[in-house]
């Protein structure tokens, strides 16, 4: 289980997680779309958080769970900025 230590695979399997996520609460995508929605989210909410932009009320005490909650958000702002830039 040596590569469940690589952030890069918990990225993408967070990403993927999120975009899904996303896509169900948005409607439309497929898995490499969910992938890059969800780690540009994951990227973008980071970022929010970071400025102190975003701020969750609440935390589940699982800090992978926060990380996909934190990445949905930002998944789901990407899609709504997506779909009002395509207009």
């Amino acid at each position: 289980m040596e590569y469940l230590q690589n952030p890069w695979v918990i990225m993408v399997i967070n990403g993927l997680v999120a975009g899904w996520l996303a896509g169900l609460l948005l409607g439309g995508g497929g898995l490499i779309r969910n992938l890059v929605v969800g780690i540009i989210g994951a990227f973008l909410a980071g970022v929010l958080i970071q400025a102190g932009l975003l701020t969750l009320p609440f935390t589940t005490g699982f800090p992978l769970g926060d990380q996909i909650i934190v990445s949905t958000v930002g998944a789901i702002l990407v899609i709504i900025i997506a779909r009002i830039i395509a207009r």
